[in-house]
C-alpha cells in the first residue's frame, strides 16, 4: 500500500495485496487518513469485479457520512454495473474532478 498526499487529498495505491487485504489495512489506518478525502487508486489490478469494489461500501459510506468524498479509481471496473453509494472512475483526473465537484455541492449545501 503506498500512500500518497495531496493538499487535502490522499491516495491510496495498491500494487500486490487483495482487494481484501487492502480495506483492511486501510481501516487500520483510518485515523491518519479521516480528515482527507480519500483517492483509492487501483489502476494497477488486472481485473476489478463488483465484489471487490462492494468491499469498500462500507468504508465509503461512513467517510461520505463525515462529508469527505471517497472516490476509487479503476478503469478494469465495469462503471455500469456499480453500486450508485459508491464513486468509481477510470482515470484519477476524474477523482479529482469529482472530488471538486463534491466540495462545491458540500459548500453550496446540497
Amino acid at each position: 500500500m503506498i500512500v500518497d498526499r495531496d493538499g487535502n487529498i490522499t491516495i491510496i495505491t495498491q500494487e500486490k495485496a487483495s482487494v481484501k487485504t487492502l480495506v483492511n489495512n486501510i481501516e487500520q489506518a483510518y485515523d491518519k487518513y479521516k480528515s482527507n478525502h480519500i483517492i483509492v487508486n487501483l489502476s494497477s489490478f488486472d481485473k476489478i469485479n463488483l465484489e471487490d469494489i462492494i468491499e469498500f461500501l462500507r468504508l465509503s459510506n461512513n467517510h461520505r457520512g463525515d462529508k469527505k468524498s471517497f472516490v476509487i479509481v479503476s478503469d478494469k471496473a465495469d462503471l455500469d454495473q456499480m453500486p450508485d453509494e459508491i464513486v468509481v472512475v477510470p482515470t484519477l483526473h476524474e477523482a479529482y474532478d469529482i472530488i471538486e465537484m463534491e466540495d462545491i455541492e458540500r459548500d453550496l449545501g446540497f
